[in-house]
């Protein structure tokens, strides 16, 4: 737990986390700010409306809640979010049947980029927020072999086979005319030197042999680095992320004015600041929760992130996650994400 937030629990009574955390509960269920009355209603506590009154006037003073307008009741502030998620939430995990839904619907196609983008699909439909799934990194993909074709003088098709069975045709120029004799002993050696490495791996290698003097290695050799180092270079692309369920964000009160949702799909054509946040979460061991407000710069400004990484043979590769409003029913969308996130891994592992 960081300094901030331990201190914030600390200046608060047992009484005073209970009640903020039924406050938050109640307010993610119906939307409208909460008083006094209400929680003593849910508490079950034999306590006056003062004293609940007095309870919530020191949650406003730490800055976990605030009130909207003046003598109404109190909603939950970002702050209030970040303390309820980190210590207080109860997660509502999901029974079997949900679990062998998710995964009997991940599991219909034998193409991983498929089940990538039905993952997205997936979490949209179950949520009915917007899905998404970061996809593998090219860096991150292991190679498995790679082949080379002549097409005509300085053309090559090159055929790069990666070990999920994803196949990358590229066609590269070269200032040497290579006989197909020559192309296929450079794939031959690159074969047995790169197998099983991540292209990243493979990427890194290949500047090293490439700075040593070419006296001290053998044409096939030179032939092989030269090659693959062009085709390294041409698919050093960044898959990017597959998005759904966007219009699912129109149904929120809270977000359905136009000038909202002019901001919000602005938000998914900017590609390269989601990707950067999905990168952020990547870096995460489990689920991951960003709230956009608590970022002066946040893309996500109004809304959370529930992420959780994908693993592929225990290498995270990728993550999945959720988008919604702040008021999200977090104590169900984390199961989900979470599930998803293992359920997926081990369908990509099995094709």
């Amino acid at each position: 737990m960081s300094e901030s937030k331990a201190t914030g629990q600390s200046n608060l009574s047992q009484r005073a986390l209970h009640f903020l955390k039924l406050l938050v509960e109640r307010y993610i269920q119906d939307g409208h700010p909460i008083g006094s009355r209400t929680l003593a209603k849910d508490a079950g506590l034999e306590l006056s409306s003062a004293t609940i009154r007095n309870v919530l006037a020191d949650l406003e003073d730490l800055g976990l809640v605030t009130s909207p307008h003046t003598s109404a009741g109190r909603i939950p502030t970002i702050s209030g979010y970040r303390l309820f998620l980190d210590c207080l939430i109860t997660l509502k995990p999901l029974d079997t049947g949900e679990v062998a839904s998710i995964r009997e619907q991940l599991g219909v196609s034998e193409d991983s980029s498929d089940i990538l983008c039905n993952s997205s699909r997936l979490l949209s439909v179950v949520t009915h927020m917007a899905g998404v799934v970061r996809l593998p990194k090219r860096e991150l993909v292991t190679y498995r072999q790679i082949e080379f074709l002549r097409l005509e003088k300085n053309k090559i098709l090159t055929i790069l086979v990666t070990q999920d069975d994803e196949v990358h045709n590229r066609v590269i120029y070269t200032s040497e005319k290579y006989t197909p004799a020559e192309l296929e002993q450079a794939a031959n050696y690159l074969n047995v030197k790169f197998f099983g490495r991540t292209l990243a791996t493979v990427r890194a290698e290949l500047l090293t042999e490439l700075h040593k003097t070419k006296h001290a290695m053998n044409q096939v050799m030179a032939n092989a680095l030269e090659l693959a180092n062009q085709v390294m270079q041409v698919s050093n692309e960044d898959a990017g992320f597959s998005i759904s369920g966007e219009t699912n964000l129109m149904d929120f009160d809270e977000l359905a004015n136009m000038e909202r949702l002019k901001q919000l799909f602005q938000i998914f054509t900017e590609k390269h600041k989601i990707l950067q946040l999905l990168d952020q979460c990547m870096a995460a061991e489990s689920t991951h929760i960003f709230i956009g407000g608590e970022s002066d710069n946040s893309i996500l400004d109004g809304l959370s992130l529930v992420t959780a990484p994908y693993t592929i043979n225990n290498r995270v590769v990728g993550v999945l996650g959720v988008i919604g409003p702040t008021r999200m029913a977090y104590n169900r969308v984390i199961p989900i994400v979470d599930a998803t996130a293992r359920l997926l891994g081990t369908a990509l592992e099995q094709r």
